[in-house]
């Protein structure tokens, strides 16, 4: 199977699974594994998008998360989800004060996941990312601005180029969100196995 029907699977099973949320939350609003469910869904989504685009179902995402974390505030997956949604967030901007502001919320979510499942691997592994964010973050942003040196070039050269800077910074959340994508798709495969009808025997 080619990653192009990957991908493709991919947005029908989570283009689905943010559907059956939406239904459900219209039945009950009270719902936080719904809302856990949606938020994972629209953050995964978020990376098929246009940049403006991915933007927002990134709000969206965190926004559904945390009216999740209002009704089941020690839920330790959310609040790893919602960690992850402000580091999306934190990676599309350019300006690295507000980026560490969402660097800085993702790290207290995912030190509060961990705080409530010490043994999550994945969860530790988030919040060393966490600290490192940051600076990464800092240094592909160094990477990507023009040269004062570049600055003279012709506007055929500059658009080429920030379509390459674009085009890295993107392939960089590609890869991040990624990550996050696989441990949410398995998650929610866990889920729909667990609520499942079982067969008539």
């Amino acid at each position: 199977m080619d990653f192009a029907q990957i991908d493709f699977d991919r947005v029908v099973f989570f283009e689905r699974a943010r559907k059956d949320a939406e239904a459900a939350y219209a039945k009950n609003p009270l719902d936080a594994e719904n809302l856990s469910q949606w938020g994972k869904s629209l953050l995964e989504l978020s990376q098929f998008q246009n940049p403006a685009d991915s933007v927002q179902f990134v709000k969206d995402a965190t926004s559904k998360l945390e009216e999740a974390l209002q009704i089941a505030p020690r839920k330790h997956d959310t609040l790893w989800c919602l960690g992850n949604a402000h580091t999306s967030r934190a990676l599309f901007l350019t300006d690295m004060d507000s980026a560490k502001i969402y660097f800085g919320k993702a790290t207290q979510c995912y030190q509060q996941a961990l705080e409530e499942d010490p043994g999550n691997e994945n969860y530790k592994k988030s919040l060393e990312f966490s600290f490192k964010a940051p600076e990464l973050h800092a240094e592909i942003q160094k990477q990507i601005q023009p040269d004062a040196v570049g600055r003279s070039s012709t506007s055929n050269a500059k658009v080429s180029k920030k379509k390459k800077e674009s085009d890295l910074k993107y392939d960089i959340l590609g890869w991040v969100i990624l990550a996050i994508g696989v441990v949410t798709w398995v998650g929610m495969a866990k889920h729909h196995m667990q609520t499942a009808p079982s067969p008539p025997r």
